[in-house]
């Protein structure tokens, strides 16, 4: 389990969805096509979908088999299979994902969405940037911002009761 390091002060997870939603609301289009990143971007996803006026598919995608350090990581336990049940080709598509880093994982999902066809337009929604950038990548909407030590990861829960939490291990741990 997760917990609170010193000198992190983590935002509620539910009041950063709510501030990320409110974002969303300003500027995501009406039939905007949603995708989340296993596994927390896609509970993001699912309860953007409630929470952001409009007609939003909802897909999911798993890009652990185009991360640039799979040959080095393997696969994570728990992968899934990706499930777009839109068209790609021609569609808008917010990305969301939970924690944004270094931008790889982005990377590997945009890889992934252009196998399915090419969609008109891509945003990115988090609900944590955590900074430290490693690839010119930039949410259009952020829930919260944190600052972290590039040895600990944010790492998103979700309860029984779906409710979600951030919490705060060291880097590598499972």
């Amino acid at each position: 389990m997760a917990a609170e390091a010193p000198g992190i002060a983590l935002p509620d997870a539910e009041e950063a969805l709510e501030a990320l939603a409110a974002r969303m609301r300003a500027g995501v289009a009406h039939g905007a096509a949603f995708v989340g990143i296993y596994s927390g971007g896609a509970w993001i996803a699912e309860r953007l979908a409630t929470l952001v006026p409009g007609d939003h598919a909802v897909g999911y995608i798993d890009v652990s088999f185009y991360r640039d350090d799979y040959a080095s990581k393997g696969l994570k336990a728990g992968a899934r299979r990706s499930d777009l049940p839109f068209d790609v080709a021609g569609a808008t598509i917010v990305l969301i994902d939970d924690v944004l880093y270094t931008g790889r994982s982005t990377r590997a999902a945009i890889n992934e969405l252009f196998d399915y066809g090419r969609p008109a337009a891509i945003e990115l929604a988090v609900l944590v940037d955590r900074g430290g950038r490693e690839l010119p990548i930039e949410p259009g909407y952020v829930g919260a911002r944190v600052a972290c030590a590039r040895d600990l990861s944010i790492v998103l829960s979700r309860g029984e009761d779906g409710r979600l939490s951030l919490g705060v291990e060291r880097a590598g741990e499972p």
